[in-house]
């Protein structure tokens, strides 16, 4: 009993082409093709615009970040260097304990660890090439 169901009248034939790559070439085409998606990439290095039809709007993925393992360890250094993690965690302890004095000194704790965490923030930013907006 098996019957073929009908097809639309005004559908296109699609087929779907396969290519088994090696990892460097894989890697190759997805370098060349950038941020366009490898398929789009594939079909507009097969049919360079003979179609005479507009080209396709190309979806693009984000950018890759950029490693910067010399800014990663920077940063890494900085966290090393501050007590930023327990500073905070004690500051919120006694803040939920209600026994967080709010003296000067106590202010600029917090200054300096909101500075720290923004510059944290920023040196990540930077060695993972993302831009702040």
């Amino acid at each position: 009993m098996s019957e073929k169901r009908p097809k639309p009248a005004n559908s296109k034939a699609r087929r779907i082409l396969s290519v088994p790559l090696t990892p460097e070439q894989m890697a190759d085409i997805a370098r060349r093709a950038g941020r366009a998606p490898l398929s789009a990439f594939a079909r507009a290095q097969l049919f360079p615009a003979n179609d005479n039809q507009p080209a396709p709007s190309v979806r693009t993925r984000g950018a890759a970040p950029v490693r910067d393992d010399a800014a990663i360890a920077e940063v890494l250094a900085k966290l090393g260097k501050t007590d930023l993690g327990g500073s905070l965690r004690e500051m919120a302890r006694l803040a939920r304990l209600g026994a967080l004095p709010l003296t000067s000194e106590t202010e600029a704790e917090i200054q300096r660890a909101c500075r720290d965490v923004r510059d944290i923030k920023t040196l990540l930013m930077t060695a993972l090439g993302i831009r702040e907006s």
